[in-house]
């Protein structure tokens, strides 16, 4: 889900950060999460900055959203270590942004469950996620060219919400490399292996997969899940 405006956005993850954040589905992620210094890119409402403070990290936190960095700075006041804030819209990307980024010197950079206001993403009610999709893959694609071009970085972490049958997890783990790899890092000094494949179930009526299973009566027996693949540095 994306939102129709900007409100609808942030109200609709306030909800669903709360759930991801009672499960423990953020703790989850953050305990992925290797070196010491972090880039956060999309940290939407604030939940996963949070878990990745409470881990003791570094943490710049970018949004292109003002209102989602407001709501992160109000949900981290007083934690420590104080997480840094950058307004950036990676399609905007200039080279004093990008300096800063450098600045900063990620040793991980993370991309946790992309998305935005329709208006940014093009959706509509009857696309079935098709443009959703789009824009997370392209938005993936430009973290890993980033995360490329800053030699500091030697992790790059990906998260997203899908949905498989769970009893074929292992093959889907063989599956999300090879997307990534074909798509995402492809010729970036990058390399995802299945070992840091990983699938995490969502409990609850999390993911409205009615629409999909409609249109796609083989898909009946999936379920919503946290997909996450951690790609390291080629040395």
């Amino acid at each position: 889900m994306s939102g129709a405006q900007v409100a609808d956005f942030i109200d609709y993850w306030q909800q669903e950060g709360e759930a991801y954040a009672r499960r423990g589905d953020y703790d989850w992620m953050a305990a992925q999460v290797p070196g010491r210094r972090v880039l956060e890119i999309g940290c939407g409402v604030g939940f996963g900055t949070a878990a990745l403070v409470a881990r003791g990290l570094e943490v710049l936190a970018v949004d292109s959203l003002d209102a989602c960095l407001d709501a992160t700075g109000l949900r981290l006041t007083g934690h420590t270590p104080e997480p840094q804030f950058m307004q950036v819209d990676l399609l905007t990307l200039d080279d004093t942004q990008h300096g800063l980024f450098k600045a900063f010197a990620p040793d991980t950079v993370v991309c946790w469950l992309m998305g935005a206001p329709a208006d940014q993403t093009g959706a509509t009610r009857g696309d079935a996620g098709q443009a959703v999709a789009a824009y997370r893959e392209r938005l993936h694609r430009l973290v890993a060219e980033i995360a490329a071009s800053l030699s500091c970085v030697r992790w790059l972490h990906y998260v997203d919400r899908t949905a498989i049958p769970w009893q074929a997890k292992d093959i889907g783990r063989d599956t999300l490399v090879r997307y990534h790899a074909g798509k995402t890092l492809l010729d970036l000094p990058f390399l995802a292996e299945r070992r840091n494949a990983l699938y995490r179930k969502l409990e609850g009526n999390v993911v409205d997969l009615a629409e999909v299973r409609r249109s796609h009566p083989s898909l009946k027996s999936v379920v919503p899940t946290l997909a996450s693949l951690l790609a390291e540095r080629k040395c």
